[in-house]
């Protein structure tokens, strides 16, 4: 019974990260550009992407087989569960997640730093004139790597040498067996300790920027995402605009007929009717694309299953955004209890001992990992959900180098080196996720996930039985005294290995820890600026369709979006729209981005 159990336990963690490799490639596909693509790139950028989310998404795996060793409805382990089978489970468990952990931190440091470097190598005309070869790009490229190499050797050395915090060893709280089984002894456990602590710290700091703000940005932006005019209405009105565009320039050209030149009024007039001209070509470009008259019936019937599905959008942008909420009040009141409650504040980066005040997330996975995988889910869409939402600020804000923008992220056209250099900020990213789900979204489910024990006396070699007293059932924390938990709880190998990294080095704890409530400040921030200004990309510096695709109502009022979508659905508008701004909804005379050149310059 027991092997079936771990068997299907690893199953479930095998289809997990087969749909993980999915979404990776998903994700590199939809933003690399189609003219540049490399096979190495493609294939070192999802590869680590699958990596590190199959890292994240073990919690779950290690959570349950932990405890699957106890009855949580008796307080006690089950018969099978001997010291030497759980030990087994706790090694396998922790081979599987060094394992993860070193190849999350090579390809961080090195894979995607080679990669970087090899496609830089590549030259096109000197390969056709045959002066470049395959070795020649190999060698540059690990030239350039060598640094790379010495950083990851200097960074193991450290942590190999490094000391762990001395006051640690001497508090009170390190008495306890949980406290005590954390501090390093092992200088290789120590070094790999020491790495991923500081690039876990590293992570939180860009988690800071991008995910806070994507999982601001990401619910506003499905919601604010369909169109306030279908592409039908809006190719008929941007036509009957364009040739009232080019009448009006007509007029001014015959009117100052014959004169030297033109006067400093028409002048500004006509030169903002170019530039409202170059306006309304490419938008009537982008929604004859968008009706897809002129593509294939395939790419048509695509368009009208996406305006179908644009409602089921704008109802699950509605829920992501409750979600977002839901995850920000739980890490506030972790973060709040951790603060207050915390049995070493700093001196171990805020380790909690206990629940002290109610949180939701937390207690509904405790809950659902009574019945696996039902939290298996629940934290596949967490996950995903958080990984989508650094996606987008990474889109959103870009790479940069203080307030210097260095590459862009945006679909089909972001480049070979950008999708690279975004890899490695998702890698950080994602390793940080890991701490705060573990840590602060749900503390007590990462570190014994649904474990209790029976709190009553027991005879040494004998489990007590709290079968007829469920009152003395507690759940498992990290200051249970009575021997009885120490020998039935059995903690996460996640948990411990994250909770090893803030004992043996405070520092990177403490940071990682109140960094937490620069995420909840930087979500708010931007949350709030988000309800009342229309979420963009990079305004200032937009290529041109997609600054028209904003403006032309891809994220306008929500009025007509539902009438709209019917229109897209099929393919013809109410109104044929014959004059200078005639909508179908009308505009007080005016078409969506009939404002002159100079207007919609202000606007933005």
């Amino acid at each position: 019974m027991a092997l079936i159990q771990t068997s299907l336990i690893w199953v479930a963690y095998a289809v997990a990260v087969v749909i993980l490799l999915a979404i990776a490639s998903v994700f590199v596909y939809i933003y690399q550009t189609p003219r540049d693509r490399a096979a190495s790139v493609t294939t070192v950028c999802i590869f680590t992407t699958s990596a590190l989310l199959a890292t994240v998404l073990l919690l779950p795996v290690d959570v349950a087989l932990v405890s699957s060793t106890t009855h949580s409805k008796l307080g006690r382990k089950k018969d099978w569960a001997t010291p030497d089978h759980v030990d087994n489970i706790v090694f396998t468990l922790k081979v599987v997640y060094y394992t993860l952990y070193s190849l999350d931190a090579l390809l961080c440091l090195l894979v995607v730093p080679f990669t970087y470097f090899f496609y830089e190598e590549y030259d096109e005309a000197a390969e056709e004139e045959g002066r470049q070869t395959i070795g020649g790009r190999l060698w540059g490229a690990f030239k350039y790597t060598i640094a790379f190499i010495a950083l990851v050797v200097i960074l193991f050395l450290v942590g190999f040498f490094v000391p762990v915090a001395k006051n640690t060893r001497h508090s009170k709280n390190m008495d306890l067996d949980y406290f005590k089984n954390l501090l390093a002894e092992n200088h290789g456990e120590r070094a790999l300790t020491f790495a991923l602590g500081l690039l876990m710290t590293l992570g939180t700091l860009v988690y800071i920027l991008y995910t806070a703000s994507g999982l601001a940005l990401l619910p506003v932006a499905m919601i604010k995402s369909a169109p306030a005019m279908s592409a039908p209405t809006l190719a008929e009105n941007t036509a009957a605009q364009l040739d009232s565009n080019r009448e009006r320039q007509r007029q001014l050209e015959m009117r100052n007929e014959g004169r030297s030149g033109l006067d400093t009024r028409d002048r500004r007039e006509l030169e903002a009717l170019v530039r409202e001209e170059r306006t309304l070509i490419r938008r009537e470009r982008l929604a004859v694309e968008a009706s897809g008259e002129e593509r294939s019936w395939l790419m048509r019937a695509w368009i009208k299953i996406e305006a179908i599905f644009r409602p089921i959008k704008l109802l699950g942008g509605i829920l992501l955004m409750v979600l977002a909420l839901f995850i920000w009040t739980s890490m506030l009141i972790t973060g709040i209890d951790k603060a207050k409650n915390s049995i070493c504040k700093a001196g171990c980066g805020y380790i909690l001992g206990h629940i002290n005040i109610f949180q939701p997330i937390n207690w509904i996975f405790v809950v659902s990992a009574k019945v696996f995988p039902v939290d298996y889910v629940l934290f596949l869409l967490l996950v995903f959900f958080l990984f989508s939402a650094s996606v987008v600020g990474v889109a959103t804000v870009g790479i940069r180098f203080l307030w210097i923008t260095i590459f862009r992220i945006r679909k089909s056209h972001t480049s070979p080196q950008a999708l690279l250099m975004a890899t490695v900020l998702l890698t950080l990213i994602v390793l940080a996720i890991n701490y705060s789900v573990a840590m602060i979204i749900a503390p007590q489910y990462a570190t014994f996930g649904p474990q209790t024990f029976c709190d009553r006396p027991s005879v040494p070699g004998i489990q007590p039985d709290c079968s007829n007293h469920q009152s003395a059932i507690r759940h498992c924390t990290e200051l249970a005294e009575n021997p009885a938990a120490r020998e039935v709880c059995t903690p996460s190998v996640a948990s411990t290995f994250i909770n090893r990294v803030t004992v043996n080095f405070p520092f990177f704890g403490v940071l990682d820890f109140w960094a937490q409530f620069a995420f909840l400040a930087v979500y708010l921030i931007v949350f709030v600026t988000t309800l009342f200004r229309t979420p963009s990309l990079d305004t200032d510096q937009l290529d041109a369709d997609l600054e028209e695709e904003e403006e032309e109502g891809l994220l306008a009022s929500t009025g007509r979006r539902f009438n709209a979508t019917w229109q897209d659905i099929t393919g013809r508008s109410k109104a044929r729209a014959a004059q200078y701004g005639s909508t179908d909804g009308g505009d007080n005379g005016r078409g969506i981005g009939s404002e002159t050149g100079t207007d919609r310059d202000t606007q933005w």
